[in-house]
Parts: structure tokens; sequence; C-alpha cells
């Protein structure tokens, strides 16, 4: 149907260059009239909320913490760890913070640093390093830490799954508070004073959307009202957590966790208190970048996160932590410096890698398109960034993808995998282990790391392809990007952009709009640094817009859109276009397809 509400697709693409057919984002059509009459907005728009928030339009347009703070008691272990914490307060227990090397991690450490400090005291900051010790806590890394003088140590966004260290800590009466969110079995509680996870069976908070640093918001919420109830507060100001809901919004939206609920609202509302840039490491972080405006999403995932998580991949893993719990503007930027030439140096690493990782591939396997997974490993690859490198080949193939760097030397071998929608890589990763496959293992649905021994890879690469054969093939069928409205280059403009900005913050749970342009001709296509394809979208009527394929070049779209030629359907993301003081908006190409042909598809 032309019209693009049949069952054969959106725009009649069944198969487009991407290989995905093209559907109308699904929305009740009773619930697009009641919310064109309640709220006074379009029926695009309308569609647009009702496909992401039915039955809250109005929570999901503007959260708040008032209406969905969750009760910190409702998380397990959260009035231990609380109990804990205040305690080492009032007796001026030594403290140290372990923490993850990723945005998380740092997040997460720097909210209870600051929290700490507004209570006057300092905590210890740990972060392990990832090429020599890997990931989460370690025996060795516990004893150290008891060595230095800690008498108590506070896990985040790790530790949940470290038995044999948390076992270590127990045995050197060292108690240890573990802040986590990953998957966790029945029956694999670790031996630790406290154990807060959203995600451990016993937990009925609801919550396990959370990244670490939103428990540890929470976390704060309950540390707050503990304090409050032993009279610590009486001649002190009481710690004013939302003055870090920035520090929570980081977490949420660099580990793509799902922006539902109450992590939308900690994301929502933390970009707002970013956009203040009060927290001098971000603030030095964006100077350094060179960016400006109101923090969005872009700026947290796209511009801070991967600077922040530089120092984790390729340099010292504790620089994002000190950048995030830091009031010194001359420490600030000093860390953010060395983390902005640490991140060209890692987009030079990762790029090496991902080159390697898509020729051995497609020269080894020649891309088996039935496969449900991609298993590549590489000798010497940085651990560091095989779990970008991985979420790259995910985006080209379209489907999950394990990445694996082997120490020749030593034989051991480290690798992270990205996952599509609908397909549990994680609790893969986790039969693998338990399969004995690796040597440690474990992760999220969609994201998932491992250590093994080399020897064991073709078993792996097996074991990955039965596990996930079933999933895969649902996923696959089911991968199909989805349209919220039908625009033209003459009416897609800064307005309409605005409009629907209105739906901002996006991620997981909380698309994108994403609009369609019918037949329209690519014009003026170039490649760029990157293998980025800029291009002119232009209609009939001699309506122009413009419009770029991040990293297309030598993919089917790519190629297609630098070619020209006839017409195409395309499909993309609005995004502002301020290019030399214009306001006019560009398009985020995410896929085109071809009108002429039957099948919609251009090999």
């Amino acid at each position: 149907m032309a019209d693009g509400f049949g069952q054969i697709g959106f725009l009649d693409v069944e198969r487009s260059l991407t290989e995905r057919s093209w559907r109308m984002r699904s929305a009740d059509p009773a619930t697009v009239r009641l919310l064109r009459a309640r709220l006074g907005v379009s029926e695009p728009f309308a569609r647009a909320l009702a496909a992401r928030a039915a039955d809250e339009p109005e929570a999901y347009l503007n959260p708040t913490l008032k209406a969905q703070f969750p009760d910190p008691s409702c998380f397990a272990g959260m009035d231990q760890a609380a109990r804990l914490l205040v305690d080492a307060v009032e007796a001026g227990t030594r403290v140290a913070v372990f923490a993850d090397y990723d945005v998380d991690g740092a997040a997460s450490a720097a909210q209870l640093v600051r929290w700490f400090r507004a209570m006057g005291r300092e905590l210890a900051i740990y972060v392990p390093d990832r090429m020599k010790e890997g990931y989460g806590p370690s025996p060795a890394a516990f004893a150290r830490l008891q060595a230095e003088g800690a008498q108590l140590v506070v896990t985040v966004d790790c530790g949940a799954a470290a038995h044999d260290a948390l076992e270590a800590a127990a045995a050197m009466a060292l108690p240890v508070v573990v802040i986590d969110h990953h998957m966790m079995r029945d029956g694999e509680a670790p031996p630790c004073a406290a154990l807060v996870n959203p995600n451990q069976p016993s937990c009925i908070s609801d919550q396990g959307v959370l990244a670490a640093a939103g428990v540890t918001f929470v976390l704060l919420a309950a540390l707050n009202r503990e304090a409050r109830a032993r009279g610590l507060f009486e001649g002190r100001a009481e710690p004013d957590i939302r003055q870090w809901l920035d520090l929570a919004a980081m977490g949420a939206i660099c580990d793509v966790t799902k922006l539902v609920g109450f992590n939308r609202a900690l994301a929502a509302l933390g970009l707002k208190v970013m956009s203040a840039w009060g927290n001098a490491g971000l603030k030095a972080l964006l100077e350094v970048a060179g960016a400006t405006g109101p923090a969005t999403v872009f700026h947290a995932g796209f511009i801070l996160g991967p600077r922040i998580n530089a120092g984790g991949r390729i340099g010292r893993s504790d620089l994002g932590a000190r950048l995030l719990s830091t009031d010194d503007p001359q420490e600030a930027r000093a860390l953010a410096e060395e983390l902005d030439a640490l991140n060209v140096a890692r987009k030079d690493v990762e790029r090496q890698a991902f080159d390697e990782a898509v020729r051995r591939i497609e020269r080894e396997s020649n891309f088996d398109p039935e496969a449900p997974v991609l298993v590549v490993a590489g000798d010497d690859w940085n651990p560091g960034v095989v779990g970008i490198v991985a979420g790259r080949l995910r985006e080209r193939y379209r489907r999950p993808a394990v990445v694996i760097g082997v120490d020749p030397v030593t034989g051991v071998a480290k690798g992270s995998g990205r996952s599509q929608p609908g397909v549990n890589l994680g609790r893969a990763i986790q039969a693998a282990y338990d399969a004995g496959l690796l040597m440690s293992g474990g992760g999220h649905a969609m994201a998932a790391g491992l250590t093994m021994r080399v020897e064991h890879l073709p078993e792996l690469r097996a074991f990955l392809a039965e596990r996930l054969q079933a999933e895969s093939a649902i996923a696959i069928a089911a991968d199909a990007l989805e349209i919220d409205a039908l625009a033209a280059p003459g009416a897609a403009g800064r307005a309409l952009w605005e409009d629907y900005q209105q739906l901002a913050p996006f991620g997981p749970g909380a698309p994108e709009p994403t609009f369609a342009l019918a037949n329209v001709r690519a014009e003026y296509a170039k490649a760029m640094k990157g293998g980025h394809v800029r291009c002119t979208l232009i209609d009939g009527a001699g309506a122009k817009m413009r419009a770029i394929a991040w990293r297309a070049e030598d993919t089917p779209l790519g190629q297609r859109l630098l070619a020209g030629g006839g017409a195409l359907h395309v499909a993309g993301r609005l995004k502002p276009d301020d290019w030399q003081g214009r306001s006019a908006v560009e398009l985020e190409i995410e896929d085109a397809a071809d009108p002429r042909q039957s099948d919609n598809f251009l090999g």
C-alpha cells in the first residue's frame, strides 16, 4: 500500500539497503485521538508520543523525581548499606570506594565522594588497571587497600560476581559494601557486608534498568534519611543530592540503559542540572572538547563520555573518577586535557582494531548472513577498545558481535560483546562460563565481557552460535526500521525538529523520532574523513536538505548515496544545522531504499 500503513511496509519498503523492512511505529489510534484533544498537539506528534508513553504521556514529557523516586527501602540491602556507611561517617572509619573504570563507575564513585565530603569525610578512590588487573575487585586489590589503611570498601558498578575477591576480603576482616547493577543468578549472592543490586533475585524494587550511578543516587537518598534519623544534620546542612543529578544522568546515558520511568527522570533532570555546568570536571571537559550549549544526550554520550572512558581504556584508569570528583578548576582542566589527548589516541587504536576485525570477518568467514553471532579475535587488540569495536560491528552487520583481544605471550584473551534487541548476550556468556569455556564472564542482555584461554576460542564460537540461534533468528526477523512520520525537505525545518524535542531525552526505551523522505535524489555526495558520506537530498519540487550518513562509505548505503542516480526513499533523524550561523536542520541518514526495485533492495 502506497500510504505506508499496510502490512507490506512503510512506503512499500520490504528490504532496504541495510536489509531491513520499514514500518510505521505502532500507536493505538484511540490514544492518538485522546492525546490530540488533551494536549492540543499535531496528529504526527500525538502518534509519536502514544508510541512511547501511552499510559503516562505527561510524565514522559515532564518527568519529576517527586512522582517517580522509589522508596530506597524497596531495594534489597539498601537499608543495611546506609547504616554501615553512616556508621563509618560517625566513627571516622577510613572508607575507600572501588570503582569500575567506565563512566558509570566514575559517576557512581564521584557521587559517594561528594556526599562523604559534604559530611566532612574524604573517600579514597581505587580503580583497577584494565590491562594489569582486569575487571572488578580482586584479592590483591582488597589486600592493597587494607594495607593502605582502608577499614571499609564500597564497590560501585562491580562486585556482585566477585565471589573469590569478597571471600578473601572476609578472610582478612575487611567489610565490603557492594553497589552494582549487573545481572545475577539465583543463589549467587556474594559474601559481603551489604549488597545493593536491583538485578539480584531477591530485590523487589523493579528498578533493574538503572545504571550503577542511578542505584548510587538512590543510596544517597537512603544515606540522607539514615543520617537525618540519627540527628546528624543538627547544625549541619543536609546534602542536597539533586545537585549530583548530572552524575546520575551520565551513568544512565553512557551505560546505554533504558530511559523509562524513574531512570528517564534521572536522565532528563540530570541533563538540566548538567546544563549549568556546575561540576568542575564536566565543565573543563566540555571546554577542552570545544563544545558549548545546554547539555543533551549527545553531549553526555558522544562528547563527554568517550573522553571520560579514555582513561580506563588506554590510560590511567582513575582519571575519570578523579575528574568528576574534583572541585578544583585547575586540577579539572589538567585532567580534562589528559583525557582529551587519550581519547585521540583511543580513536586510532579503535580504528585499527575495527578495520582488522572487518577484514578477518569478511576474509575468513566470508560473512555468513545466517550466523547468529559474530566472534572475532586478534592478537594484541587493546582490551580497552574491544567493546567499542564490537558495537560498531553490531551496527554494521546487525547481529550480536563479540570481539576478543589475545595476549600471544600468555594465551589469555579478553573480550567484550554487544547485542541486538531480543538477544540476551550476557546470559549466553554466563552460560559459557558455567560450561567451563571461560575464566570469567557475564554482563547484561545487551553487553557482556569475558576472559578466557585462547585455545577455547573455537569451542566458544560454536557454543554461542548454538546458544543464540533461536533468539537471533527471531530478532533478525523482527529487525525493522520504525518510522514516526513522513516528511519532505521543504517542510522538515527547524520548527519540526524543535517540536519533537519535547520527546527528549532519547535512548533505549525512548527512541529518537525517525522521519522518512520519499522519492528524493542524493546529489553532491562526497566521502569525508572517517568514512562518512555527506550529500544533499532534493525532492521533485526542488526542495533541498543537507544530510550525512555516518561511517557508511564502504557499505551498500554509502555506495548508493555516492553513486547518485535515481530517486530513493531515505530515513533518518533530524539534527540541528547551525553551520555558519544558519538555523536549519540536516538529516542523519539511518537507511535508504530504492523504490524502483521490486524488492526495494540494491546489493
